[in-house]
């Protein structure tokens, strides 16, 4: 056995706690940075739930990686807890509406988090039930175990039907809760995303609306070195964590980017069995990040602008140079014949220049509007940001 390969590597170890670099770690108060205005106004909009009134609804905008879901989930573990101080109890549900995208899904989640099935006596499967048989349980539970429910609804705006949110932002209104009442915090990467609601909708639900607004370099670094016990100390060489930020910065601010960076960047390190964090880490970790979240982003898209995407890629290797401009009408074109190959169905053209600026807005095209010339109108040109194999590569991997 001792002159067997050691398949785990070295001993120099670069993390102490990798988990404060998850995105999925909520982390102290005090490692909230560039935030504090924010977390005000959320506290401030939910506050009555602390002493068992209804809260506020709240709709938050901002663009990825601005700390919305962050600042909204510490916020409600904070309201529980001073709650509790009043003999009040609040429940609180988180739900990704990208993952429970339809109006079951998300009523599922909510009331499969909330409920304690032996205090309850009510069950809540993960499917077999109608629509209204999951409200009509989740309505039961938060009566029977709570003051008030917060429900946060992150990427709001990908759920297929609004009727949820008419649901809860009038639940009490209409009688379904006697006993308890509810709150919503709805969050959205689209600043518009309020003038597709029904005005029904608009009035009850957006009573209290913040944008967040992308980190600049300066709050970035701050984030990154309150996390940078991450690391063991003086792994992380000196110039790492200002060229990390001055990259997330560069791009759109994103401090969930930033984060993944850094660890992506201590991997390398590991894996390349360096005894310190280098630059060079910190541009490979960039490289990786990219490809990384691309994918994901594309594995997360509907089908439909999974073709529109593969056109697109292969119109560009088509052409000359890897950031050759690429018309809608091409780009229809060439996806009406994908959706030939599947044997789907196609979208009309007006949906698929929707999903291109959907694209945009996700930072995986770029898109320029040019005049034709006189009598002849104007046009769209897209343009792919990343390399057209690497969008292809993860078209093909999330098949």
């Amino acid at each position: 056995m001792s002159d067997s390969m050691d398949y785990f590597g070295s001993e120099n170890e670069i993390f102490r706690n990798k988990e404060l670099l998850q995105v999925s770690h909520l982390p102290d108060g005090d490692r909230i940075i560039g935030r504090e205005d924010e977390l005000s106004d959320l506290a401030n909009a939910i506050k009555p739930a602390t002493r068992g009134n209804t809260p506020n609804n709240v709709l938050v905008y901002g663009k990825t990686g601005t700390g919305k879901s962050l600042c909204s989930k510490f916020i409600t573990t904070q309201a529980v807890e001073r709650a509790e101080r009043n003999d009040v109890s609040i429940g609180v549900a988180y739900v990704d509406c990208l993952q429970e995208s339809t109006e079951t899904q998300a009523v599922q989640s909510a009331g499969h988090q909330l409920n304690d099935q032996p205090e309850t006596d009510i069950s809540i499967p993960h499917s077999g039930l109608s629509t209204s048989e999951y409200y009509r349980r989740l309505w039961r539970i938060i009566d029977t175990r709570y003051d008030v429910a917060l429900i946060i609804l992150d990427e709001v705006d990908k759920i297929e039907d609004d009727d949820i949110l008419m649901q809860l932002s009038r639940a009490v209104e209409s009688g379904k809760l006697t006993s308890s009442t509810v709150g919503v915090i709805g969050i959205s990467n689209k600043v518009r995303y309020k003038d597709s609601l029904d005005e029904r909708i608009k009035s009850s639900l957006c009573e209290r609306e913040y944008v967040f607004s992308p980190y600049d370099a300066t709050q970035i670094r701050e984030i990154l070195r309150s996390r940078s016990d991450a690391f063991h100390e003086g792994v992380l060489e000196d110039g790492v964590v200002p060229r990390v930020a001055a990259l997330a910065a560069r791009e759109h601010g994103d401090a969930r980017k930033a984060i993944d960076i850094l660890r992506f960047a201590g991997e390398i390190a590991e894996e390349n069995d360096l005894e310190t964090v280098t630059e060079d880490c910190v541009d490979q970790a960039h490289e990786r990040e990219e490809t990384s979240r691309l994918a994901e982003l594309i594995s997360k898209s509907p089908s439909h602008a999974k073709l529109v995407l593969e056109a697109m890629a292969l119109l560009t290797q088509q052409k000359e140079g890897d950031d050759a401009p690429v018309t809608t009408n091409e780009a229809y074109d060439l996806y009406k014949r994908l959706c030939e190959r599947d044997q789907s169905d196609h979208l009309k053209l007006r949906r698929v220049r929707d999903i291109l600026s959907e694209l945009e807005f996700l930072s995986i095209i770029e898109q320029e509007r040019k005049w034709a010339g006189k009598g002849k109108g104007n046009y769209m040109e897209n343009r792919l940001i990343d390399d057209p194999a690497v969008i292809l590569a993860a078209c093909n991997e999330s098949e």
